[in-house]
């Protein structure tokens, strides 16, 4: 960051009752898709390892084909906050309209790319024989819910630029205890295995985005804002988030290659790193939840035209997410005994998950400040150079990790390259709010 005076305590103590009440329930709603994926994986995994193995590359696919639009969300929040500190309220609910719109499209276009390649998608990954199937049953149908995952991504942007972070958290906790429940009635009850899995997550999802839409609608019709699809408007959405594409797609990349060469490790490899991704998605949102309150903070500073706010708020979430990263660690290190019968009984698996999982502990500190400074710079509407961030990390992170199967080291050494791969984005972060370029102020940027 650029240096400055630090503030004195009593803006440092405004900035902590600012994060902490944006940041907490905003911790409930992003944690909804790794909670999401923890249950799957918790009931799953007690139908077999195939089957929890089947379930760890086809999630893995699932969760990319939605992440990688998640700009519906980042982009819609920092518009949206960036007009409400400018006072144009009907504006920023407006352009929140033409996000869902295009969400909708969006997600029509992902079904139908992913229904018919399901099975060459899950063969590319390499999955053995006897995960295959179990992979494509999960893919298919849960691929009919993310049309909803992705309005809820937009409408969730929309309320979140708007400060209002506790009405997604209600979504979430509600969508989660219903797919919790869903998928214990499918998989047991009904008897459906894997394919009451996926079911149960696409009904859960769906349920939230009708929620989500009526909230929405009513904000829209109270302040006058058209609900209509305006091609205009969608086609400027879709350009703003272009950039965070980019590094979106950089990022699910690096996650992809990592579940390929874990799946290339073996059945009990790909089951372990199954656990453990689901654990650090679920850390990462933690941490992430610290950023989402700096994007609706610092796009509104933005949109005031302060940027000494700005500065100083970016400042204090950075020592946030140290000091976040520092308490996630030890609770891993301290949880992870306990942790792994949860998902499974095979102790090939357990035996292969508790070095990683020491890996993993270690580098949550850095994790805090790669999802904080993230963040801020989304919040500023720093797309472009996010995206030439994470095309340098993704270009470090190939060659080593597609190393790992020849030099050897396992799961451990993947998450060690996983490590590497956060430190680089550290690097690149805090080089760009160090030289404070992203500060640029106005309704737009």
């Amino acid at each position: 960051m650029t240096q400055a005076p630090a503030p004195p305590r009593a803006t440092r103590r405004q900035h902590d009752r600012e994060i902490v009440s944006l940041a907490v329930p905003a911790f409930g709603a992003l944690v909804a898709e790794p909670l999401f994926v923890l249950a799957d994986s918790a009931i799953v995994g007690h139908l077999g390892t195939a089957q929890l193995a089947g379930l760890g590359i086809a999630s893995a696919l699932l969760t990319t084909a939605v992440s990688i639009f998640v700009f519906l969300a980042y982009a819609t929040t920092a518009a949206v906050a960036r007009r409400v500190g400018a006072g144009e309220l009907p504006a920023a609910i407006r352009q929140g309209m033409d996000g869902i719109w295009l969400a909708l499209l969006l997600g029509a276009g992902v079904i139908a790319v992913v229904l018919p390649t399901a099975p060459f998608l899950v063969e590319l990954f390499g999955a053995s024989d006897t995960a295959a199937p179990y992979a494509t049953t999960y893919l298919r149908i849960s691929s009919l819910g993310i049309p909803a995952m992705l309005v809820v991504l937009a409408a969730t942007g929309v309320l979140r630029g708007l400060q209002d972070t506790r009405t997604p958290l209600y979504v979430a906790v509600a969508g989660f205890v219903a797919n919790g429940v869903l998928n214990a009635v499918l998989v047991y009850g009904a008897g459906l295995g894997i394919a009451g899995s996926a079911w149960g997550t696409v009904i859960a999802q769906c349920g939230m985005a009708a929620v989500y839409l009526v909230v929405v609608v009513r904000g829209a019709r109270r302040h006058g804002a058209s609900l209509r699809p305006d091609a205009t408007g969608i086609r400027a959405s879709a350009q703003a988030g272009a950039p965070l594409l980019v590094r979106t797609l950089s990022l699910r990349a690096i996650l992809m290659i990592a579940t390929a060469v874990a799946a290339r490790l073996g059945d009990a490899d790909i089951a372990a790193h199954q656990i453990i991704l689901s654990l650090w998605s679920l850390l990462a949102f933690a941490l992430d939840a610290i950023a989402i309150a700096g994007q609706a903070i610092i796009g509104r500073y933005l949109g005031a035209d302060d940027t000494q706010g700005a500065r100083d708020v970016c400042r204090r979430m950075v020592q946030w997410g140290i000091a976040v990263g520092l308490l996630l660690g030890v609770l891993v290190v301290v949880a992870r005994p306990a942790f792994l019968p949860l998902f499974t009984t095979d102790s090939a698996v357990k035996d292969t998950a508790l070095p990683a999982l020491l890996v993993v502990a270690l580098s949550q500190p850095i994790c805090g400040v790669v999802f904080v400074l993230d963040g801020v710079l989304m919040g500023a509407g720093d797309g472009p150079y996010l995206a030439w961030a994470m095309l340098l990390t993704l270009a470090v992170f190939t060659p080593v990790a597609l190393l790992v199967p020849t030099v050897g080291g396992g799961l451990t050494a993947l998450w060690a390259t996983m490590t590497l791969m956060m430190t680089v984005r550290m690097f690149t972060l805090w080089l760009r709010t160090r030289s404070g370029r992203w500060l640029v102020t106005g309704a737009t940027r």
